[in-house]
């Protein structure tokens, strides 16, 4: 089975249509999202819409937030929630389409298993919010905890930055291993990257391909500037929304 896992859209359209056009050429037959859909970007309605059609969808923290009352983010991400959740109100437009993105937010959940595989948004341990950056591998209380929470590998988002996270405490990047990690006996952490806000300095789209032996990392390129215009013209969306995706950060 080959099956493509995105994560990390933020309402980014133009990403997620390019992303989504890469993965039709791949011959895969099923598309997992590991979270947040919404948040940051202009078109948080249209980029659930599309997700509705995955067999699965992860909840991500701000999936959550939307919902919820927004616990931990700062200024500018909080506004963006705020805005997003008006987007999804009814009186914004088609009342039955709206309830069902809702449901649909309502009913992601926070993490899914298949035979040796976790996936989920954060973490092992909070499958939701908690952030494993690549200088964790320095924290082996921390990567250890991580690490017994699973059987064998484990996706996530989360954090916008790709790479794999191996059993030995070390981080590879996906230009140290080429784009492809070979999944052998070692346990592993795959951060699928972000599909619509990168943060590791390309600023091109992200997602993994999984295959029964293999990950394969790939990169997007799409119309940011587009993006970038819908942001700028959104009062509630702070400009910095938009100019970091100039440079993937």
């Amino acid at each position: 089975m080959k099956r493509a896992l995105i994560s990390d859209i933020h309402g980014n359209l133009e990403a997620l249509r390019a992303v989504l056009q890469d993965i039709k050429m791949l011959e895969v037959s099923e598309i997992y999202c590991l979270g947040d859909v919404v948040g940051y970007g202009p078109n948080p309605r249209e980029c659930i819409d599309a997700c509705m059609e995955f067999p699965v969808a992860i909840l991500g923290n701000h999936d959550q937030a939307a919902i919820f009352d927004p616990d931990g983010f700062n200024p500018v991400a909080l506004g963006a929630i705020y805005w997003t959740r008006g987007e999804l109100e009814a009186r914004r437009g088609n009342a039955t389409e709206n309830n069902r993105r809702w449901d649909f937010l309502g009913e992601m959940p926070r993490s899914r298993s298949e035979e040796g595989l976790l996936f989920v948004h954060g973490s092992p341990r909070d499958p939701t919010s908690e952030y494993v950056f690549p200088e964790d591998i320095y924290n082996r209380r921390k990567m250890d905890n991580l690490f017994e929470r699973f059987d064998r590998y484990c996706f996530q988002g989360h954090t916008h930055i790709p790479g794999i996270f191996v059993d030995s405490q070390a981080f590879i990047s996906p230009e140290e291993c080429n784009y492809e990690y070979s999944l052998g006996e070692e346990k592993s952490m795959i951060n699928v990257g972000s599909v619509g806000q990168p943060r590791d300095g390309d600023h091109r789209a992200c997602y993994a391909v999984l295959t029964d032996d293999q990950v394969t990392f790939r990169r997007v390129d799409y119309d940011r500037d587009a993006t970038i215009k819908k942001i700028y013209d959104i009062p509630e969306l702070d400009n910095m929304l938009g100019d970091r995706l100039r440079e993937g950060r």
